[in-house]
Formats: structure tokens, sequence, C-alpha cells
């Protein structure tokens, strides 16, 4: 099963405070034990809203607001995409992530083809594979 692990923003990562060399050091360490672990996929930290944008569509529509957003539970300063066989093996794995200081995750399974049931007929199937192999290649 596939997982994605948000990291919660907070003031200082809005403000643009960058970590300390403490901080990413373990974090350096963790994600290193969970690459030789066969866990970890991706894993990045994001800049601060003020340097994105949201798009919002409504009635064919679109509209484009540019941060910097509110501080509230939706905004993200970071993420993993990891691997592991349940839920409760990815909690494991992110009760290790090297936090302090009210740092909050969200742990999200990822769909996985079959979730989608009928709805994706054996065309979307190998259309959806092929675009991910294509991607994998860049």
């Amino acid at each position: 099963m596939r997982f994605m692990v948000i990291v919660k923003a907070s003031k200082d990562s809005e403000a643009g405070v960058m970590p300390s060399t403490e901080l990413l050091t373990a974090m350096g360490k963790f994600n290193e034990e969970m690459v030789k672990a066969g866990v970890m996929q991706a894993g990045e930290g994001l800049h601060p809203s003020s340097r994105g944008a949201r798009v919002k569509y409504s009635g064919g529509q679109s509209s484009v607001s540019r941060g910097p957003f509110d501080l509230t539970n939706d905004l993200v300063a970071g993420f993993w995409l990891i691997e592991t066989k349940s839920l409760d093996v990815a909690i494991d794995w992110m009760k290790r992530a090297p936090f302090d200081g009210g740092a909050e995750i969200e742990i999200r399974q990822v769909f996985s083809p079959e979730d989608f049931g009928e709805a994706l007929t054996p065309e979307l199937r190998e259309n959806e594979a092929r675009l991910r192999a294509s991607a994998a290649k860049k």
C-alpha cells in the first residue's frame, strides 16, 4: 500500500524559517533508514505558501489566487510518499520521524487502480500504465 505523509505547515515554515542543521541531519538519517528498508519512494519540503498559488474551478471557469494563505490545517510544508504493508506499519515508521515542537503530519492512503473498480476500464488502465511508464523515464 502506498501512503502520502503530509507534513502540516507551521508559523515557522510559512515564515520561511529553515530547519536547523541538527534537524536536517536527523531527517537525513531517518530518510536513509526508510530508503534502505524499501519504504520511501519520494519526499520533499515545500516553500512557504507565499511563493505558491491556488487555482479554483467553478462553472467551467478557473480563477487564481496567489499566496500567502492563512495558516490553517490545509497548508502543507512537505511530504513523503511511502510504501508499506499497512496503515499501521506506516504509522510505526512516522512515529520515528524526528519532529518536535507541535509538528503534525497526516497519513493518507494513495488510491491504487483496483480501488476504482469497473469505472477504470481496461483501456483506461492501459493508458494510465503507459503514462506512468513514460513519466518514470523522464
